[in-house]
């Protein structure tokens, strides 16, 4: 395929009926605008299958007809873990993500599946803002080596291995010792993904215009193990202690994972790269908020004057 052809990468859970309807629905929709629907291999034959007509051939797949270099954007059609594999896709590329929420809260997409051929206009008519949200760099070390390195757009949390036994762990900022304690686990999270698990765990909800990382620690014996913010400069390190022979896991994002052994040391810091949504509409996230959280806020009258 032509560099200067529009390319638009479009991801879905072809497992699922009503992501594989909305998948042949976005790809004929790409086709007749002239640009160039790009699929993975895995997913190729199943939409082909399921559109009457539509012959392989006019679909490009990635990495063997298009570069991820080579993407105008990317089309999530699935919740929020569908974003987030697609965010793995084409991490370390210029392509923002779009996301259509097919799942349940979908607090990472922009639109939802009956707005889906509006948004698809959209991308064509390419009227939509870019949106870049901060990303986690993790490294496990032991002793001074690096023995696993990855990131995290949602959180990097670190969890004991077997349910019977707790982690012995301490934390640390900026090279400092804070707390030791046993725990379930450690969340550390971005401001995107404090509303995520960090959240579920009792963990603030930061704005995303707000740069930060927040660490919330999960059942912890301790009387000071309180979440914390730190500065987006900042480095947080968790090391699993040797007091007891529990292990821990290291998992990032839900998707990416390593064993740790006592004596491990995760290291979280900002990454340099960061994840670009593409957003359709400049509502508040406050906004988004209530919408997704079903908040009550009836009996609101609006600002008042001196506001």
């Amino acid at each position: 395929m032509s560099s200067e052809a529009r390319n638009i990468l479009v991801v879905s859970h072809t497992g699922r009926s009503d992501s594989l309807e909305a998948a042949v629905q976005v790809v004929a929709q790409i086709l007749e605008a002239g640009a160039v629907p790009v699929v993975q291999r895995d997913e190729r034959d199943e939409i082909c299958a399921s559109a009457s007509g539509l012959a392989s051939e006019r679909l490009a797949v990635l990495h063997e007809d298009v570069s991820p270099a080579d993407l105008e954007l990317v089309i999530v059609l699935g919740g929020d873990g569908t974003i987030l594999r697609a965010a793995e896709i084409v991490r370390g590329f210029s392509a923002p993500i779009l996301g259509v929420n097919l799942g349940h809260v979908g607090f990472l997409a922009e639109s939802e599946r009956d707005d889906l051929a509006d948004a698809v206009h959209r991308v064509i008519a390419r009227d939509y803002l870019v949106e870049e949200r901060m990303t986690l760099s993790v490294r496990v070390k032991r002793d001074s080596e690096v023995v696993f390195e990855t990131w995290a757009l949602n959180e990097a949390t670190v969890e004991k291995a077997s349910r019977e036994r707790m982690l012995e762990v301490v934390i640390e900022v900026d090279g400092r010792p804070l707390s030791s304690f046993g725990c379930d686990g450690v969340v550390v999270s971005t401001p995107t993904g404090s509303t995520a698990y960090a959240f579920s765990a009792g963990g603030p909800v930061i704005w995303p215009s707000v740069e930060a990382i927040t660490m919330v620690p999960l059942s912890a014996h301790a009387l000071f193990a309180r979440p914390i913010v730190v500065g987006p400069d900042s480095s947080l390190a968790i090391e699993v202690l040797k007091r007891t022979d529990a292990t821990g896991v290291l998992w990032c994002d839900g998707r990416r994972t390593h064993n740790l052994e006592p004596g491990a040391r995760v290291v979280v810091r900002r990454s340099s790269v960061p994840v670009r949504l593409a957003r359709l509409h400049e509502s508040p996230f406050t906004d988004r908020l209530v919408q997704k959280f079903h908040l009550p806020v009836s009996g609101w009258r609006g600002p008042a004057p001196r506001d």
